[in-house]
Order: C-alpha cells, then structure tokens, then sequence
C-alpha cells in the first residue's frame, strides 16, 4: 500500500490531509457549528496537549520502541513541579515552571530507556511495570487529592490571537504556541540532523545500526528521554489549562494517542513515521470525536475507531511474518 502511494506521488501525509479535508467539509455540511472559528480554535487549544505527546511518542515508535507510560509521567511532573514550586520556590514563574517540568519529565523517560537498554526487556513491558509503578507511588503519596490552589502565573490564560465571532470572540491561548515550538523542534531534530537519520536507522534494524557504530544507548536515552520531556511539557500545559492539578485526570490518553501517531504513518516496527503524521493522525481523531459529539453519537462509538485503529496496525505490522518467504522475499 505504501508503495503504491508513493508512485502516484500521494505519502501517509498527504492521504490523511485529503481525508481531514474532506471530513471538514462533510460535518461543516451536517452542522452548523463545525466551521465556526470558535469551535476550530476549541479544537487546537483542546488538542495543544495531546499533539505535544504525540510528537514525543512518534520518536520511540520511530526507534523500534512503545511507551505507555507517558501519560502518568506527565500527572507525576505535575505534582513534583507543583509541589516544589508552591512549597520551595514561592511560587516559581514561566521560566523555573517550564525547566523544571522538562527536566523531571526527561528525568522519568531516562528511566525507562535505563531498564530497556541495561536488562534488554521489551519495551512494553517495561512501560507497562513504569505505568503501574508511577501511578501507584502518584495515589500513594498525594492520596489522590487535587492542588487547586496552582500560581497565578499558571491560572490565568494568555491569549495569543482574538478574533471577532457570532459568539464573543474566539481566543488561541498559550498552549498553542508551546505546541508549536514542541513541533518544530522534534521536526527538526528527526528531518535535520544525523543523529534523527540514525534514529531511523535504528529502528529499521537495530543489529544493521549497532554494526555500523551507532549507540544503542544513545538512541535508547534520546527516545525515551524526549518523551519524558515532552510528558513534562505537556503536563505543565494541562494544568495551565484546568487551572489545577489532578492525579488521573491525563490516566487514559494512551491508547488513543498512540492510535493517532500509527494513524499518522509510524509503525510498531520501527524506522517509520514523520513529525507531520503524527500531527495528522491526532487532528483526524479529533475531528472525528468532535464531530461524533455535534452529531449526537455516543463517545463510545469513538473508542471503537480506536480499537479499531491500533488493531488493524498490529495487524499490518505483523502481515509480513505470516506470508511464506518467497512472498516476502519478492515483496521486501
């Protein structure tokens, strides 16, 4: 399928723009409120924190891993950030705020890519034991109680862009632009420098990589620590904007963000995925929740697409080990 896209010059990209395209212009047609500028800003300020994870995520997919510890990650960054900014530092600002959740988050990723690379265990279940592990120690040391009384450099909202609309007016706010940032710099990282193209090359094959003198741990703490990162990140933006912090409130973002990055090109094989396509996938997602939710459907009906999602990525990613080896060896 891949190949047969590119030789009529379409990528994953550029069939999941037409398809967000087209899908636009069908609930634009079935609402009346989809087009709106309110709503399609609601939809990138909504979305500012799941595109962050998903531009992290798409880096250890990318190098032949998975990690769905991320979004614990990002609840556990918000109570150490919170807690040593109101108990410690008076309060903190922006500047402190920001360094200190990218660092506890890389912090946390490390500690994965420690126990991937050094005990050699797949990377799933070392996710999956971190996931448990952080979110039991998060309940056991907070008790589950909420911080509602956050900065005020972190309550109040700093819009960026305010426009006229039927309704008021429509506002982008901060997260957007952290989002963006977020973006590029992942983009330039993977699309710009060696050090990305051997991340591909890794995940591609990691014995090729390891021969040619590529560092495995290297590879291992930039994925994984990039994440962690960018959970810090996207943790501080949700609390910037719930005005609070709550310990599940991030629990369950996983799966539907690791859909949308596979939705948007990346394989669980590694050596696959773009940037872009990850964006993509986590707009398309979007899109269809909200227009489901307009519509009036069930939100189960969304849970569903992303079932189905993950199955069907699961399914193609290991499609080649259930074809004879003279198939595969004329289809590489």
């Amino acid at each position: 399928m891949r190949k047969l896209l590119s030789r009529r010059g379409l990528g994953t990209e550029g069939v999941l723009l037409g398809i967000l395209l087209a899908l636009c212009v069908v609930l634009s047609l079935a609402t009346d409120s989809f087009l709106s500028v309110q709503n399609l800003f609601d939809l990138l300020n909504n979305q500012s924190v799941n595109i962050i994870f998903a531009v992290g995520l798409v880096v250890v997919l990318i190098a032949g891993g998975i990690d769905i510890s991320f979004a614990v990650a990002a609840s556990v960054v918000q109570y150490v950030v919170m807690t040593l900014l109101i108990d410690h530092l008076g309060g903190g600002g922006w500047v402190v705020g920001m360094a200190l959740s990218m660092l506890t988050g890389a912090l946390l990723g490390l500690i994965n890519a420690f126990l991937i690379h050094r005990f050699r265990i797949v990377s799933i279940i070392v996710t999956i034991g971190t996931f448990n592990l952080f979110f039991g120690l998060l309940m056991y040391v907070t008790g589950g109680v909420s911080i509602y009384d956050v900065p005020d450099w972190l309550y109040y909202a700093i819009p960026l862009l305010d426009l006229p609309a039927e309704r008021g007016s429509a506002t982008l706010y901060l997260p957007a632009a952290v989002m963006a940032v977020m973006v590029a710099l992942t983009w330039l990282i993977l699309a710009r420098t060696g050090f990305g193209r051997s991340v591909y090359g890794f995940g591609s094959s990691p014995e090729a990589a390891r021969r040619s003198g590529v560092s495995v741990w290297k590879i291992h703490a930039f994925a994984y620590g990039w994440l962690g990162l960018c959970a810090g990140v996207a943790g501080l933006m949700q609390a910037h904007i719930v005005q609070e912090v709550v310990p599940n409130a991030l629990i369950g973002q996983e799966l539907t963000i690791l859909a949308a990055v596979v939705l948007g090109g990346a394989t669980l094989g590694g050596g696959r995925g773009t940037v872009l396509g990850a964006v993509l996938g986590v707009l398309l997602l979007a899109v269809v929740q909200n227009g489901l939710n307009l519509l009036g459907v069930t939100p189960y009906a969304f849970r569903m697409i992303v079932g189905l999602i993950i199955l069907v990525a699961i399914t193609t990613s290991n499609l080649g080990n259930l074809l004879p080896r003279s198939t595969r060896a004329k289809n590489p």
